[in-house]
């Protein structure tokens, strides 16, 4: 069976979900008083909202992601 040539351990693969995470414990575990899981599932919840919503991301010229899903997406409709 041919797989999409992206075998084990490939270190492209992980870069993105990578610097997710780093960003994730940077700017919310890290700087949180985790106590119990009701409280991380907060952290996590309103971060990853955060995360998509309101954080400008270099990488999508400073749009957040939500922002620039919907615009090339507003593009291929228009097409």
């Amino acid at each position: 069976m041919k797989t999409s040539g992206y075998g084990r351990g490939r270190c492209m693969v992980n870069i993105f979900i990578e610097r997710l995470w780093r960003s994730w414990k940077q700017e919310a575990v890290y700087l949180e008083d985790l106590t119990d899981g009701f409280k991380a599932h907060r952290i996590i919840r309103d971060w990853m909202t955060f995360y998509n919503t309101e954080r400008p991301h270099s990488a999508l010229e400073h749009k957040t992601p939500k922002d620039a899903y919907w615009a090339d997406r507003n593009l291929k409709l228009a097409a």
